[in-house]
């Protein structure tokens, strides 16, 4: 009896999963049917957890401003902290804001920032991560957490892999990230486990105007387009 209420109970959890399917690809072509025309943008990732009177909400504020300047639309997480800070410099400097939100129990809801019509929800992680990866142009990756580090090292991972094009990778505040990159160069380098070529696109920066130099000296005779 107890075998055959275990193999009843596995088979409703493959009829769940089959049944998932159909959401799965929904979120997929909503998310690639919208965001397919929004046009060129730069993702800015960070910690949610950084407050309003924090320096690198400032500076994350700064940065999207300068970007949306530049002709770039800014895409973010769409929650608050630093991903409040991108959606709202796109905002102050009139350029398109990007929010990809997330079902959260705790951090996430929509900050105000966003575009009306560019606020897309997402239930699964993956889905969500794979419209950073197409549609953006560049990642400027700001001091976070765990969603932070799984952000930058999936771009670097595909990159590495040949499964996306290049794009630069920009790391904002020394401080922060020093201890990570020196551990990449030595530790990891060191042991063979990468190539120094691996590290080529990733840069490490304080300022916004070496945010959009690094940028566009990257597309200077590139053509702009999706990532794959």
């Amino acid at each position: 009896m107890r075998k055959e209420q275990h193999h009843k109970g596995w088979n409703e959890i493959k009829t769940n999963d089959s049944w998932a399917l159909f959401k799965i690809m929904g979120e997929f072509v909503n998310g690639f049917e919208r965001m397919s025309v929004i046009g060129p943008c730069v993702s800015i990732f960070g910690s949610a957890r950084t407050k309003e009177n924090q320096k690198y909400y400032k500076l994350a504020t700064n940065i999207a401003k300068s970007i949306a300047e530049a002709g770039y639309g800014v895409i973010t997480g769409g929650g608050p902290g630093i991903m409040e800070a991108g959606n709202r410099g796109a905002n102050l400097a009139g350029g398109v804001s990007v929010g990809l939100n997330i079902d959260l129990p705790f951090e996430q809801h929509d900050n105000p920032y966003i575009d009306g019509d560019k606020s897309l929800d997402f239930d699964y992680f993956f889905v969500r991560k794979v419209m950073f990866v197409k549609y953006s142009q560049g990642f400027v990756v700001m001091p976070g957490g765990f969603g932070t580090l799984d952000e930058l090292f999936e771009a670097i991972t595909l990159i590495q892999t040949n499964k996306i094009e290049k794009f630069p990778i920009i790391l904002v505040g020394t401080d922060f990230w020093k201890g990570l990159m020196e551990w990449i160069k030595t530790t990891m380098l060191d042991a063979k486990n990468i190539s120094p070529e691996d590290l080529d696109l990733i840069h490490l920066v304080d300022t916004e105007e070496e945010v959009v130099d690094i940028i566009d000296a990257f597309y200077k005779g590139r053509a702009l387009s999706p990532n794959f």
